[in-house]
């Protein structure tokens, strides 16, 4: 959809009258319902802007905002869009997207890079000396949050079972907020774990939520405290997966604004995230 023009005077001097304000939708049979109006996100590393787009796989990817010309664009950098979901590969246009990692200057080359890439690279490059010539930092200042007591001990990104799948929270459960799109058209700032619900149960549960055979690698059989959502209903544990608040859980015309803040949990991956006692359970004293 493209935006409509800016609203010139006439020749003589009148006026144009103001066009009406189109909304933005999300098809039905779009598999996903994020909006890209309102991204805003960041590169956590370089401070440079990225679009994030979901994936076929569990896992979202950062994309360069721009297009590239597919004469310029080696084919196994080359990612395409479909309905709002990124694709590895191209779809056959004259144009495609990069993967921001290739080009991000905060990281190590994995190989020679195209004359193309290696200069869109000194740009990036160049905008990250900026942001930390005038502000000192590349990264986003995050919300505040006040740390709870030692004897509380919360982790800042926990572990939670629901739907029979393990995630890992990119926050704290208290501070994952909604992600649809209010009237407004900005982010809702309702809480999901909002007043008058129930709340999870932290448990002390095995790494694997299932037993391991003879023939697989054994992990540490330390439990590890994980927030445990499957005692409540089927329809309350698809709202938190999806990240609503009551409010927009009812209704599904509101799209998202944001990706949800749950991933995928690996034991081994995400190993040095997990806490192996409850938050409730005091840090014993020698």
């Amino acid at each position: 959809m493209r935006p409509h023009p800016a609203a010139f005077p006439h020749q003589d001097g009148t006026p144009t009258p103001p066009r009406p304000r189109r909304t933005l939708t999300v098809a039905r049979d779009s598999p996903s319902r994020l909006l890209r109006c309102a991204q805003l996100a960041r590169c956590r590393q370089c401070g440079n802007r990225v679009d994030r787009h979901t994936t076929a796989g569990p896992h979202p990817v950062s994309l360069h905002p721009g297009e590239l010309s597919v004469v310029l664009v080696p084919a196994h950098y080359r990612w395409h869009l479909a309905s709002g979901v990124a694709y590895p590969a191209g779809d056959g246009s004259r144009w495609c997207r990069i993967a921001h990692s290739t080009v991000c200057p905060m990281t190590a080359e994995s190989g020679p890079l195209p004359d193309c890439l290696r200069a869109l690279r000194r740009r990036l490059a160049l905008r990250t000396r900026r942001l930390i010539d005038t502000t000192g930092s590349t990264t986003q200042p995050s919300p505040q949050y006040t740390a709870p007591d030692d004897s509380d001990c919360r982790p800042q990104r926990p572990v939670g079972q629901l739907l029979h799948t393990r995630y890992l929270a990119t926050r704290p459960v208290e501070q994952i907020q909604c992600t649809a799109q209010t009237r407004h058209r900005t982010r809702c700032t309702q809480p999901v774990l909002a007043s008058g619900t129930t709340p999870g149960r932290w448990t002390l549960m095995p790494p694997t939520p299932h037993h391991h055979s003879t023939r697989q690698l054994a992990l540490p059989s330390r439990d590890i405290a994980v927030y445990d959502l499957t005692h409540l209903a089927h329809s309350e544990q698809i709202r938190r997966r999806t990240q609503r608040c009551p409010t927009h859980a009812a209704t599904t015309a509101a799209p998202d604004l944001a990706l949800a803040d749950w991933e995928p949990f690996d034991s081994l991956l995400h190993h040095a995230l997990t806490a192996t006692r409850l938050p409730t359970n005091p840090r014993p004293h020698h």
